[in-house]
């Protein structure tokens, strides 16, 4: 309790609070939106509603475009070889243009996935409302920023006003307390927190990620745990600034500089949820029990350990057996059966979940004298530009291609697979990416199974789905971990807003 008997707040709350121009009569709030992001696929027809009302961009120093799901990674000879990919290019040019948005093309050196350049530049700050055409846009919120997904009517609204009507969500505390273990990465506490809370326990809800194990998080990690809160059914998800985040974001070409430096980690600190602030529910997760984590079915949240086994329906509530049995078909999996051991024939590595510079580097420096197992198709796509130039100055590239994956060019690649990267029939994918949806990457009959990029790295080598820390040798392989509901605990004291520990 603060003096005058006022109880503290979130980051989300002081965020919205900070940037509502006014309540609607729906009971929504106008927003003023701090950053808008646009790529290709759906700014076309919202640039083309302006033109149809003869307005223009309202503030285009506060949009920035990027073209990334449609661009190939293996060859971007202009025109390219599908029509559409290259119209759609030629309209974000020409866009851009006429509003005087600044445009990250191909070429550039900034261009990349616009979830990865946006921080990598700069562009996302603490306490900043960021939309963007895109679902992953909760990203961002590991600045400590409020930062969702639109649809295209809402771009076009922000785009001619630089607002949005959106209602006010509750706000999910998640904690996990402890150290992960070596081998566990920040892609295995999403896919845990997501195959426990459900991929619609996050409807309604923001999500806000604390405990000691994300505090010891790089921002990358962290970047990666907010990526897939969409995933578990939020729309938002978010970390509170820290010195990490400083020490992330000095420097950068957006981020201030000299005297405005310190004047703005200390306005971004300001952000924070307030020690006593109130919750709407509170998880906590213990990171000692996360294992190298992997998806069988064909959504997000049908997961378990490396060691563990496909579940069998009657383990399951009665509601997830329709989709189950759905998933099971579709896999060609059966229930009980071990998921390590499965052949797999395509591996991915990158997406706007796991493809910067740390990633990479971390694969690298366990892939790097490993071989891909013949009959295995690997691909590595980095995030951005400034991502693969790195990466080939501190010879990660060269790692790779020895290995024998082939290193690309940024973008979207198989992810979604509105470019030639594409799965073929049935194949199985060992995948870095968000989604496992029948038909994600292209293929109608293609099989995705979500892992982190070591995973993956480890499929590829293995040519089956395998344990990373097994095939590289990594210190503390535990065995038989536990994979059941009861590594989650709600706070007790629930009773209407929880109160949980603020950071």
């Amino acid at each position: 309790m603060r003096k005058g008997g006022f109880m503290g707040k979130t980051l989300y709350e002081k965020v919205w609070e900070a940037h509502e121009v006014r309540k609607l009569k729906n009971g929504q709030s106008q927003l003023f939106i701090d950053l808008h992001l646009l790529h290709e696929v759906t700014s076309p027809q919202a640039f083309g509603m302006l033109k149809d009302l003869g307005l223009r961009v309202r503030y285009p120093h506060r949009t920035f475009a990027t073209v990334d799901h449609i661009v190939p990674t293996h060859d971007r000879t202009e025109p390219f070889q599908d029509p559409l990919a290259q119209s759609m290019l030629e309209a974000l040019r020409a866009n851009t243009r006429e509003h005087g948005i600044t445009f990250f093309d191909l070429g550039s050196g900034n261009q990349g996935i616009v979830h990865v350049i946006g921080p990598q530049l700069g562009l996302t700050q603490p306490g900043m409302t960021i939309a963007c055409g895109d679902s992953h846009t909760s990203t961002h919120g590991a600045f400590g920023a409020v930062a969702f997904g639109i649809g295209t009517s809402q771009v076009r609204d922000v785009l001619a006003t630089q607002t949005l009507a959106a209602q006010k969500l509750k706000v999910r505390r998640i904690n996990v307390e402890g150290r992960l273990a070596p081998g566990v990465y920040a892609k295995d506490v999403i896919l845990h927190i997501i195959r426990h809370l459900g991929v619609k326990g996050g409807l309604g809800y923001a999500y806000e990620y604390g405990g000691s194990a994300v505090e010891a998080m790089d921002m990358e990690s962290r970047m990666t745990l907010c990526n897939m809160s969409i995933e578990g059914g939020a729309r938002i998800g978010y970390v509170n600034p820290d010195e990490t985040t400083f020490q992330y974001l000095e420097g950068r070409p957006y981020v201030p500089k000299g005297s405005e430096w310190e004047e703005a980690k200390r306005r971004w600190l300001a952000w924070r949820s307030d020690p006593d602030a109130s919750y709407d529910d509170v998880v906590t997760f213990r990171a000692e029990e996360i294992a190298p984590t992997v998806t069988w079915g064909i959504t997000p949240g049908q997961a378990i350990p490396i060691d563990g086994r496909i579940p069998l329906l009657e383990e399951l509530p009665e509601e997830e057996r329709p989709v189950a049995e759905e998933a099971l078909a579709y896999m060609g999996f059966r229930p009980g059966q071990p998921i390590k051991g499965v052949p797999i024939q395509v591996a991915f590595i990158g997406s706007c979940t796991n493809a910067r510079l740390s990633d990479l580097r971390e694969v690298a420096r366990y892939l790097k004298g490993h071989k891909v197992k013949k009959g295995v198709r690997a691909l590595v796509v980095p995030g951005s530009e400034w991502v693969a130039r790195k990466a080939e100055e501190e010879g990660i590239a060269e790692v790779f291609r020895e290995a024998g994956f082939e290193w690309r060019m940024p973008g979207c690649s198989m992810c979604l697979a509105m470019n030639p990267d594409r799965l073929e029939g049935d194949e199985l994918c060992a995948s870095s990416s968000n989604r496992n949806y029948k038909g994600r990457m292209g293929s109608p009959r293609g099989r995705t199974v979500l892992m982190s990029p070591l995973m993956v790295a480890a499929a590829a080598v293995a040519g089956e789905i395998a344990d990373a820390r097994e095939v590289f040798g990594l210190a503390g392989v535990r065995r038989g971990g536990k994979s059941h509901a009861g590594e989650v605990h709600r706070d007790p004291r629930k009773s209407g807003a929880l109160k949980g520990r603020g950071h």
